[in-house]
């Protein structure tokens, strides 16, 4: 039996259909089963033959998190720990999700998994603290860092961007920061191989291939989205510079990973980012 823990959530609701569609017996919980108190969960396996916990709950929003550190933290780093310390005893296997953010995007090259550390935000140190907790509690999880996730089953820079390109005649993105957008439902696929696979446990890296500007982005779905008729509107889609949107944390200039090792060990391949993009919008239109 597999555990997935915010199964409501964007990537949880794709990993919810995906699992239903393949015939994988799963238990979904969100916020009905608290994992900041370690007795909740402990009662809630009582009973239970689960034998895999993906957490994919967390506390996202970046810029809100600086002046909300203890909710921020007793998600991303205590509920962390604690579904580690259940999964051990139980014992299963955890395979948890996290961030590019643990990186402060100052680098040049793809980071790979053993790179060091240094986030630069509540958002990003918190998800690393919740890393650690979870290999200091469990040493056979498998963490999945990822980035730029868009998807069906939540706000995202496609969903805001599709909306904004059918209400605006020019719109401004930032051409300064460089990564790899990631579609939620190939996640959600290479997750469902970590279920079953005897690799090595540790940190793996998963995103989509291909580097690219969140402005360079934009200029896609706005080329994919004229195309499928998902935008009816005129709409001049222009560079801008990080500063020109200031926010409370500064955005990693440089977040592409590298995905040697995930691609060397579990054997698969990864869709670039423009593949899966149309893929993608092609769901939109049915």
């Amino acid at each position: 039996m597999i555990w997935l823990i915010g199964n409501k959530g964007m990537l949880g609701t794709e990993l919810s259909n995906l699992l239903e569609k393949k015939g994988i017996p799963f238990i979904g919980t969100d916020r009905d089963v608290d994992i900041t108190d370690l007795n909740t969960l402990n009662n809630f396996t009582k009973d239970k033959q689960i034998k895999c916990i993906v957490n994919c709950a967390a506390y996202t929003a970046v810029d809100k998190a600086e002046d909300d550190f203890e909710t921020c933290d007793r998600l991303n780093h205590l509920g962390a720990a604690n579904i580690a310390i259940c999964s051990a005893m139980i014992p299963a296997r955890i395979i948890h999700i996290s961030t590019d953010y643990v990186f402060d995007g100052t680098g040049s090259a793809p980071y790979r998994e053993d790179d060091n550390t240094n986030p630069i935000g509540v958002y990003g140190r918190t998800k690393k603290d919740g890393e650690t907790a979870v290999l200091q509690n469990n040493p056979h999880s498998y963490i999945i860092r990822t980035a730029w996730l868009y998807g069906k089953h939540g706000n995202n820079f496609v969903s805001t961007m599709l909306k904004l390109m059918n209400e605006r005649s020019e719109l401004k993105v930032v051409n300064d920061q460089i990564g790899n957008p990631t579609w939620a439902f190939d996640l959600a696929n290479v997750i469902i191989k970590f279920m079953n696979t005897e690799k090595p446990a540790g940190i793996y890296h998963y995103t989509n291939e291909g580097n690219i500007t969140w402005f360079n982005f934009a200029n896609e779905i706005y080329k994919q989205g004229k195309k499928l008729g998902l935008i009816k509107n005129d709409c001049s889609v222009l560079p801008c510079t990080s500063s020109e949107f200031p926010a409370k944390v500064k955005r990693p200039a440089y977040s592409v990973l590298d995905k040697g090792k995930i691609k060397s060990e579990l054997k698969v391949s990864i869709p670039s980012w423009e593949y899966s993009l149309k893929e993608y919008l092609k769901c939109l239109v049915h």
